[in-house]
């Protein structure tokens, strides 16, 4: 039985992604950011990131179709984010994903983001297969999953309040050094001091959950402190210090799931998993403790259609299929 083709349609934030993916192999994978239409108010505006995925989708799919060589007859199965996410955004991409396979008669699959993400690394790597643990880190959620097996999550550990890529953007925004904040933070950092600034690390008495709000508050304190004392480190150090202690506590948490379940293989997925300094200690530990690290590229991390398309791939497999009458879910849980 040949590879099933599917396509897959992205729209939870701020990207529109849109990818053909033939079994585990990515066939085109097109992308529409929007970081210029948000970086002057500072964030994602929902109803902006909405109208911009609905002028982006259609020229979209057929640019990855185009590129993938597929035509639209071709595909097996249609696949689209239902959630979580923002609502008016994920309508638009669900919607039309839905539309789009009834109007081929073809199978229609709803995908948990979150699951997307945990699928992104088998698209570059037969060796990445369960058990194992799996650290999801993005602009709305952190989680560390233990997969036994496909389709099996175990959310070990989550975040109570911000989210390592809240976090990021926040402090940068603090810092007034503009958005995304993940990224200029890991620019501004290459130059510092990680050490410079020891910032809090939430949660000790939790081994897997995370917490960054604290870390938020310590940080904004220091540095209105410092600066009214003259006192303040270069902004290198103080981006250093406090990328170094998010982290710290992803990296900390992760490990802690891995000795708890005694998993060998490791995984990650999501837009703060691009983070330099993240990938880097993620290697060492992988290396010094013997396990088999399975990280997307960049590109792969951010939010895109071929990782909807390849966990589309697998539910198709299945015979799952998701009924015309469904609707997105903002609040969509892993494994629900």
């Amino acid at each position: 039985m040949s590879d099933p083709i599917v396509l897959g349609v992205e729209t939870s934030c701020d990207e529109t992604g849109v990818a053909v993916v033939r079994g585990d192999e990515v066939l085109s994978n097109v992308l529409s950011s929007q970081v210029e239409a948000h970086a002057r108010f500072g964030g994602v505006v929902p109803e902006v990131a909405a109208r911009a995925h609905v002028e982006a989708i259609r020229a979209l799919t057929h640019r990855a179709l185009a590129r993938a060589g597929v035509h639209p007859m071709d595909l097996d199965a249609v696949a689209a984010t239902r959630g979580p996410g923002l609502a008016g955004a994920l309508m638009v991409g669900f919607s039309y994903g839905k539309t789009l396979a009834w109007a081929m008669s073809k199978p229609f699959l709803g995908i948990d983001h979150m699951e997307g993400h945990l699928f992104a690394p088998r698209l570059e790597g037969p060796g990445y297969r369960p058990p194992a643990v799996v650290l999801l880190a993005s602009g709305g959620h952190s989680q560390i999953v233990h997969m036994p097996d496909w389709g099996v999550y175990e959310v070990m550990g989550s975040t109570i309040d911000d989210a390592a890529g809240e976090a990021f953007d926040k402090l940068a925004r603090f810092l007034g050094m503009g958005f995304p904040g993940g990224p200029a933070i890991d620019r501004a950092s290459e130059k510092g001091d990680p050490q410079a600034v020891r910032f809090p690390r939430a949660l000790a008495d939790r081994p897997f959950d995370l917490s960054f709000s604290g870390l938020k508050t310590a940080v904004t304190t220091f540095v209105r402190t410092h600066h009214r004392a003259g006192t303040l480190p270069p902004i290198s150090d103080l981006a250093a210090s406090l990328q170094e202690a998010i982290v710290d506590a992803l990296v900390e948490k992760t490990l802690n799931a891995v000795e708890a379940t005694g998993a060998t293989t490791l995984g990650g997925g999501g837009g703060v998993l691009a983070n330099r300094r993240l990938r880097a200690r993620l290697s060492e530990e992988a290396e010094r403790r013997g396990l088999s690290l399975h990280l997307p590229s960049p590109v792969l991390c951010l939010d895109n259609g071929a990782m909807v398309a390849c966990a589309g791939v697998f539910r198709y497999r299945r015979g799952e299929r998701t009924p015309w009458e469904a609707e997105v879910d903002s609040s969509l849980r892993l494994g629900s």
